[in-house]
């Protein structure tokens, strides 16, 4: 009797399985972060950030009758979030579509820059109020006061100006290309960035860093000024240390892609897979720094009484009556303590020459 068995059906289709192009699992394992962690990050993000500057929003709104120097510095900072949260949908749907970015080349260039502006807006308004608290600590003079409000909303202007200058080449060079290193479309630009790294970081970095090197100085010569400045310590050096730890790895691999990309080789693999991990840290860095975007009201919250005051009794529907600032900040608001010092004396030396003369005419 003859046995022959035939492998037929699934045993037929089993053996004829080619597993060197089997890449199902690893293309799931590659798009995991991108495609759930991220997406969710930016809702999150856009949830807390919307709300959190929306009552800071209304909260100044509210003051608008005893409007200060320093009100008109965070309602900047405020806006320039608020931009970017409106644009975390479209950074969200292109890490979570296989296809990537399907929203058009306008869209693209709009959202990028947005991105761009956000940061720049952010670090030369940090910078503008660093300088302030400089030449007021330092060098006993004021950069705003009350009686140049309008040169407070020229500085926010211009501000804007050149953040809306040094994104230019994004209008031109941002683009939704198909990456060579992943199977889907990405929003990058594509141009050499010096102007980036020169106006827009390197530049307000090295006077930030200047402007805190001398006030720290000084307060460590004279802890009468330290008490006098207390609040500015306590509201804008967590405000840049954030603003630093949050945009500082998403800068760093921004320049090394821009060394990389000068000094490329066209048809090196090895290149090409630098050139794909260099995407993925910009995507993940990317959303780091719009992490920031929702920060900025959580800090206020926790760091200024009189704004956490306001925000919960506007919350409650309550009225606060009070024209206290919200910040403290001191921007353009209070008078150097040297100077402060040298009017006093100015009086009592007048004080004394009145009663000199009086007594003389007596």
């Amino acid at each position: 009797m003859s046995m022959d068995v035939e492998l037929d059906g699934i045993f037929l289709e089993n053996s004829t399985i080619d597993y060197d192009n089997y890449e199902y699992h690893d293309d799931f394992e590659s798009r995991g972060t991108g495609a759930v962690i991220i997406p969710v990050l930016y809702s999150l993000v856009l949830v807390i950030g919307l709300f959190g500057n929306g009552l800071l929003l209304a909260v100044l709104a509210q003051k608008r009758r005893s409007w200060s120097l320093s009100d008109t510095f965070i309602l900047h900072l405020s806006i320039a979030d608020v931009l970017l949260l409106v644009t975390l949908p479209l950074w969200a749907a292109e890490a979570a579509q296989p296809n990537g970015w399907c929203f058009g080349a306008f869209l693209c260039k709009f959202s990028g820059a947005v991105f761009h502006i956000n940061f720049y807006c952010g670090i030369l308004l940090l910078m503008c109020i660093s300088l302030d608290r400089y030449l007021s600590i330092v060098h006993g003079t004021q950069l705003y006061s009350q009686r140049r409000s309008l040169f407070v909303l020229i500085s926010c202007l211009l501000v804007w100006f050149i953040s809306l200058i040094i994104t230019i080449p994004d209008w031109f060079f941002m683009v939704a290309h198909k990456s060579s290193t992943q199977e889907k479309t990405l929003c990058y630009q594509l141009a050499p960035r010096l102007l980036h790294h020169t106006i827009g970081f390197l530049l307000p970095t090295a006077i930030l860093i200047i402007c805190f090197s001398c006030i720290v100085q000084r307060l460590l010569r004279s802890p009468k000024v330290l008490q006098s400045q207390r609040a500015f310590i306590m509201l804008i050096l967590p405000l840049v240390g954030v603003f630093f730890l949050f945009w500082m790895p998403y800068i760093i691999v921004f320049i090394v892609g821009t060394i990389k990309s000068s000094s490329d080789e066209p048809g090196n693999e090895q290149s090409g897979n630098i050139k794909g991990s260099l995407q993925t840290a910009l995507m993940v860095t990317k959303a780091l720094g719009c992490v920031h975007a929702c920060l900025r009201p959580l800090l206020y919250l926790g760091l200024r009484g009189n704004f956490r005051k306001r925000a919960m009794a506007m919350l409650r529907c309550a009225t606060v009556e009070d024209d206290v600032s919200l910040w403290e900040l001191g921007v353009g608001e209070e008078a150097p303590p040297d100077q402060s010092h040298g009017n006093e004396e100015e009086q009592r030396q007048m004080t004394s020459v009145d009663h000199q003369v009086q007594s003389t005419q007596c």
